[in-house]
């Protein structure tokens, strides 16, 4: 059984230091694909001596940009106004800078931070050639950090159509635009827009189409202030990819997860059809045969006084339950002309504290068993019933079938037209691309090098524990209960246990032979004998010695045997003496000692 404890206790400790291991040692890696290798990062040397160098596209792109001249050529701010706005708010007056970030610097790396509050922002750039959706991917993908939270606003980019009489200097919100995607949030509302405008083949005119919203938990992203990396891939064959730190968040088809649907129903209501005056709807109809019985009394009101109710003993009847209050004093500038008789506030009558009440007694309420309220006639099915009447349906006048909804209107420009309550959102790295290795390598020597530089100055997990529980108090209780379970069980196991009189084996060998009470008084007549022939023999002190020599071998031969004799063994052999002078039975068994004379 010990055996068995041992190798439990030996178990748990194995897994308890097993486990310890396993939460220092873990450490998180991040995938950046196959492009990473090659990034600008000395990987010999540590975080703190790694040298940034601004990111450049290594295949075809339409757009990129990353802010790191410090300079912002190419982009044009709105000089116009916002349409059905307040006067003194309507100007895209908002201020844009071109800073590195609050926290987690790298050195000569730069963003577009948008710096004013409760004011319109619009700024805008040209690609470097139009995008026309025809046989490659869309891939759109910029950096948005929320450096100091955000309450309500937007950080969402849009591609703007493209036109003959398109002016960046007059970008407002009402400029047409094919795609807008990023992240928005005002309240407790959390969301991520893909919005594309379809054009309709027969009138012409736009209509967004909504992504469904992801099924994922975006509050983290506006909260952390880390940077995170939005990317939204569109593929010729009408699907769609959006993607956060490089990991999908959505996906859909243009054609089935696109709210309102790209194609119209076939079939509409007909808007000229009515419901005739005779159609009935009602499912369940009274009973026209039912007749209400004989003894139903719809007379009798639901609550009767009860009659069994005894006044309490004890009931004040004539002291009121509130009296005036005998301090009360009148106010000097009461006016009794104008406000009337003054009279003192009324307070409870302190006589009516100790008794079980005041005042005239009435007996309580109780429910009338008689009562059944007003009769009506019980429901059945209605022989009439005719369903829920809808107006009939016609073909759609303005069915379509648009099979192929990536064929979009071609953009020209990026821009960003904000309205945000939180000043200092930062956006960097933009890059307009139809490869996904160019946009995964593109996002390696940027947001890559910036989530490694974070990742670098993240305290250690001691103190993430600590800040975690003093935003969350109650994890204090997780952390004892962690603590202690591991500590419970290994003194439960493992603590050494007192050994018990069960767990002691005696060997039958150390146990004394039984004797019989002829036997006994024989050695002690043996006994007696040697004794008196030694004390008259002196000179045979040699022999008498040879002999205890003898027995002296044999006792050290057998010393290591019997060890020490407990004073319990001695006891019993006293008591064995003692009792040898009666019954002629088989005596206590007991040991026979020798004493050398000296």
């Amino acid at each position: 059984m010990q055996f068995h404890w041992d190798w439990l206790c030996l178990s748990v400790l194995l897994l308890s230091s097993i486990s310890a291991e396993s939460e220092d040692s873990e450490i998180e890696v991040e995938n950046f694909g196959k492009n990473s290798l090659d990034s600008n990062i000395d990987r010999s040397r540590s975080p703190l001596e790694v040298v940034y160098k601004t990111p450049k596209p290594t295949g075809e792109v339409y757009f990129a940009e990353t802010f790191d001249d410090a300079m912002l050529s190419g982009w044009v701010l709105s000089q116009t106004k916002k349409e059905d706005t307040d006067e003194d708010i309507a100007k895209y007056d908002g201020r844009w800078e071109i800073e590195p970030l609050k926290e987690n610097v790298v050195p000569g790396d730069r963003g577009l931070v948008l710096k004013s509050v409760a004011k319109h922002h619009a700024i805008s750039a040209m690609l470097s050639r139009p995008f026309v959706f025809d046989s490659n991917p869309l891939i759109i993908q910029y950096e948005v950090n929320f450096q100091d939270g955000i309450d309500c606003g937007g950080a969402y980019i849009k591609l703007l159509s493209k036109s003959d009489d398109l002016n960046l200097e007059y970008f407002y919100d009402k400029t047409s635009y094919t795609i807008m995607f990023g992240p928005d949030k005002c309240g407790e509302d959390y969301k991520l827009h893909f919005i594309f405008r379809h054009k309709h083949p027969k009138t012409g005119d736009y209509e967004e189409k909504h992504a469904k919203r992801p099924d994922v938990d975006l509050k983290k992203m506006y909260s952390d202030r880390k940077t995170h990396l939005y990317t939204l891939v569109l593929n010729p064959d009408d699907t769609f990819e959006i993607l956060i730190d490089q990991t999908v968040v959505s996906k859909g088809s243009l054609l089935e997860d696109m709210v309102p649907p790209v194609n119209p129903p076939k079939e509409i209501e007909d808007p000229t059809d009515r419901k005739p005056e005779d159609w009935d709807e009602r499912s369940k109809i009274p009973d026209p045969d039912a007749v209400k019985p004989d003894d139903w009394d719809e007379d009798e009101p639901p609550k009767i006084e009860d009659d069994g109710a005894i006044k309490p003993e004890g009931w004040l009847d004539d002291e009121p339950e509130y009296i005036p209050d005998p301090n009360a004093i009148k106010p000097e500038d009461w006016d009794e002309d104008m406000d009337g008789e003054w009279e003192a506030p009324q307070i409870p009558n302190p006589e009516c504290e100790t008794a079980p009440g005041c005042g005239t007694w009435v007996r309580p309420m109780m429910t009338n068993p008689k009562y059944k309220g007003k009769w009506k006639p019980p429901m059945i099915e209605n022989p009439n019933y005719q369903g829920m009447w809808s107006p009939q349906k016609i073909p759609n006048p303005d069915y379509f079938e648009d099979s192929h909804p990536f064929k979009m209107t071609p953009v020209s420009a990026l821009g960003l037209e904000l309205w945000s309550m939180t000043s200092d959102i930062y956006f960097d790295n933009f890059i307009i691309c139809s490869e996904k290795e160019v946009a995964d390598r593109w996002a390696a020597e940027s947001w890559g090098f910036k989530k490694l530089v974070a990742s670098a100055n993240e305290p250690g997990m001691f103190s993430q524990l600590l800040t975690a529980a003093e935003e969350s108090p109650w994890l204090w209780i997780v952390y004892i209960l962690t603590l202690a379970l591991p500590v419970g069980l290994g003194i439960l196991f493992c603590w050494p246990s007192k050994k018990i009189d069960e767990d002691v084996d005696y060997k039958k060998t150390d146990l004394a032979k039984p004797l019989t009470k002829g036997q006994l008084e024989q050695e002690v007549l043996e006994n007696d004998e040697d004794l008196k022939k030694t004390n008259e023999n002196p000179n045979e002190e040699g022999a008498e010695d040879e002999d205890y020599e003898d027995e002296n071998e044999a006792a050290e031969g057998s010393h290591e045997e019997e060890g020490n004799k407990s004073v319990s063994e001695e006891d019993e052999m006293k008591d064995a003496d003692e009792s040898t002078g009666s019954g002629d039975g088989p005596s206590k068994s007991v040991r026979k000692r020798r004493v050398r004379k000296d």
